[in-house]
């Protein structure tokens, strides 16, 4: 018999000060080591972390204890709610970022200071036996690594050595032989470069934030016959909730009574509103842009589509976080080593051969100076801004190396249809009039009558024949009547009309020429309706979304640049969505695609192909884009949350920019990999030469970390030349 399974409860944890990846696997490896904790699952993103454990052998307040001694605050959450709205705070106004600046301050001070000294001859103002500008460097080294030197200790007491660590002993070594200089520069550098990983966590949580607040806070529940305002959150499956015109739906659920069209875009991506009645399902944050709707909550709040988005968002950018810097994971290998050779080098050669220990103590901090990673460091963020400046100049908005690093790796590009490869917004494509009617007549009598609508079908045609000088809102029009999810009625000049669906009339009211109209025109993927009398049609009008300029052109463009494959994922319908691909070249087409749908779809594709980069501007496109390898949004037509989400903004709404995005991150991989390379192999050149007394101090200083940086910097100004 298998052995029943340890009893497990589950407490959520709000871990205040989870900034990055290192901190959430600190807090995870810690807990793993304690009696009774079965599982533990951390996400920087949404500063959670979930704990599940025996009941019998562990309590929360324990575990509240362990996550306390490691420098976190542990408020407990309940694990059944919804996502919970993540405090805006920017890492640029917190404690660490003022330390930084302060040290940069300090460390630029100093450095026109130790100038100015040279300059005249002598050192300025002696203080008790030290410079001023030496003072100055060892000020911003204390006050720059404060923002370390806590988590070093840690890490030595817990024997868990990591880059913390090294910068400390590094600082600490080079003040204690007189290289204040080197000091000050290391706790700068450091600093600055770990605000710039907290920030990327940061941009993260603002796309939760955006996403959230499209969630209605409050739901208008139906109880012993009466309405009740309650919390959203509150809401349990079985309880009724109306939701009047131009509100959003509080849960998941089914219409038990009346008829609207509701906007799905936050879901689907769909452009065009979808009508309900009794029986159909509607999703929580949707707008109903029509009548008056009553439903049945079929989910909690924790359960909901929107919720599952929001969850997809930030497990899909913990998941890319870890993998984001090469330094740090070079660092659990290559910092233990360092350490361990620099005190070989300080002890072996007094204790084994009698050799001056004084001596052997200068070349072993040599040693960890020649290893302290500045040049590593600054080798990708140097690329990156030039890279990134370049790109910026040319109307592409990268948000980070490691995105423009991985776009040379790109196998795939998925495509949203709806606001991306599209315009995004329905407009009047055809007028087809039948049966001897002209076509002029035909516009200007369903503008007069979808002038009293709101539905977006009714304002693309009044707009369309607005632009054709069609439009006569004069025109009398009496007993305006609208059917949800049909069409309108009226009277125009006692006569009634009506512009709607086909299904408005009889069938053997459609005339041939009326069924080849709409026949064609559905093919095209177009919303197709009928106007004419009550007694026969007179035309057919058809609304669609048109392909973007130049869509076609950028398509192929990425095709020449060496993408081998072109994908759309939409949730619009498949002939709309196929007739757009077969008018783009688009190699494959998944329609009807819900937000999970989409990423499972893009997790599919790399399984298969290998990177993928989707490019998309809508809510619904969030989840996607933070799955993919690379994610693009438009900048000017995309959605807060787009924007916030993707790794790559298209500035101006430009396709035309992706093949020079294509071709500017195969520039910057290649010269990122040369600065990697080049500092490693300096390094440990030099690294060879401290044992036999060939490398100074001063040589490790000037060589093997100005020497380095420098070399790196111009190697890396290269790709501000490349041009689209």
């Amino acid at each position: 018999m298998s052995r029943p399974a340890p009893p497990r409860d589950r407490v959520l944890f709000r871990i205040q000060g989870m900034d990055c990846p290192d901190c959430a696997r600190r807090i995870q490896d810690r807990l793993r080591t304690l009696d009774g904790v079965v599982d533990v699952d951390g996400n920087p993103v949404l500063r959670e972390l979930r704990v599940d454990f025996d009941p019998a052998r562990m309590e929360t307040g324990t575990l509240q204890s362990e996550i306390g001694k490691l420098g976190y605050a542990a408020v407990p959450d309940r694990p059944d709610r919804g996502p919970a709205l993540i405090e805006e705070r920017s890492v640029w106004r917190g404690p660490a970022a003022a330390r930084t600046y302060a040290s940069g301050a300090l460390f630029a001070a100093a450095l026109l200071l130790e100038a100015l000294g040279i300059a005249v001859g002598r050192p300025l103002l002696p203080i008790a036996g030290a410079t001023l500008p030496a003072l100055l460097f060892v000020t911003a080294a204390a006050v720059g690594g404060w923002n370390f030197f806590p988590k070093g200790i840690r890490a030595a007491r817990s024997l868990s050595l990591d880059m913390n660590f090294l910068m400390t002993v590094a600082i600490l070594g080079a003040v204690a032989v007189g290289e204040y200089l080197e000091a000050g520069a290391i706790a700068f550098l450091f600093s600055l470069a770990e605000l710039l990983e907290s920030h990327s966590v940061d941009r993260a949580r603002g796309a939760i934030r955006a996403l959230m607040e499209l969630a209605p806070a409050t739901a208008v529940v139906v109880r012993d016959g009466e309405e009740t305002t309650l919390p959203a959150g509150e809401l349990v499956p079985g309880d009724t909730v109306v939701v009047r015109p131009g509100a959003r739906v509080p849960a998941d659920g089914t219409v038990l009574d009346g008829r609207s069209a509701v906007d799905q875009s936050t879901i689907t991506g769909e452009s065009m509103p979808v009508e309900v009645g009794p029986g159909d399902e509607v999703f929580a944050s949707t707008v109903n842009r029509g009548g008056w709707l009553e439903l049945r909550v079929d989910r909690a709040a924790s359960d909901t589509t929107f919720a599952r988005i929001v969850r997809l968002v930030g497990e899909a950018e913990a998941r890319k976080a870890p993998s984001e810097r090469f330094v740090h994971r070079f660092a659990r290998v290559y910092t233990p080593a360092v350490a361990i050779a620099a005190l070989l080098v300080m002890l072996l050669p007094p204790l084994l051969l009698g050799a001056a220990f004084e001596t052997w103590f200068v070349r072993g901090l040599t040693l960890l100076v020649i290893a302290c990673p500045c040049a590593l460091v600054i080798s990708t963020p140097v690329a990156v801004v030039s890279g990134i400046t370049a790109a910026a100049r040319r109307g592409v908005l990268i948000k980070g190396g490691v995105h423009l690093e991985a776009m040379g790796d790109i196998h795939v590009v998925a495509f949203d249809k709806t606001g991306t490869l599209t315009a995004g917004h329905p407009e009047l494509t055809d007028v087809v009039a039948v049966d001897g009617s002209d076509p002029g007549a035909v516009l200007e009598l369903a503008a007069a009558l979808e002038a009293r609508s709101e539905h977006p079908v009714a304002q693309a045609i009044v707009a369309g024949a607005r632009a054709r000088g069609l439009f006569t809102p004069a025109r009398r029009v009496r007993d305006f009547r609208a059917e949800p999810g049909r069409g309108v009625r009226a009277l125009v000049d006692d006569v009634e009309h009506l512009v709607g669906r086909p299904d408005l009339y009889p069938d053997e009211r459609l005339t041939p020429d009326t069924r080849a109209a709409l026949r064609r025109l559905r093919s095209e993927g177009k919303t197709a309706v009928v106007v004419g009398t009550s007694e026969r049609p007179l035309g057919v009008l058809a609304v669609g979304d048109r392909a973007r300029p130049g869509a076609a052109a950028a398509i192929r463009r990425l095709r020449e640049a060496g993408v081998k494959r072109i994908v759309m994922l939409t949730g619009d319908n498949r002939e709309t969505a196929a007739a757009i691909a077969d008018e783009l070249g688009i190699d494959e087409v998944y329609a009807e695609l819900h937000p999970e749908d989409k990423v499972d779809r893009v997790r599919r594709l790399e399984a298969e192909h290998g990177a993928v980069a989707m490019v998309g501007d809508g809510v619904n496109d969030g989840p996607a884009l933070a799955a993919a390898t690379v994610g693009v949004a438009m900048g000017v037509a995309g959605s807060d949350v787009a924007l916030e989400t993707a790794d790559v903004a298209l500035m101006g709404d430009d396709l035309s920019r992706l093949s020079y995005l294509y071709r500017v991150s195969h520039a910057a991989r290649a010269v990122i990999r040369q600065n990697i390379a080049a500092a490693l192999a300096l390094k440990l050149a030099l690294a060879v030469g401290v044992p036999l007394g060939l490398v100074s101090l001063i040589v490790a200083v000037l060589v093997g970390d100005m020497g380095a940086s420098l070399a790196v910097t111009l190697n890396s100004l290269r790709l501000a030349r490349l041009e689209p």
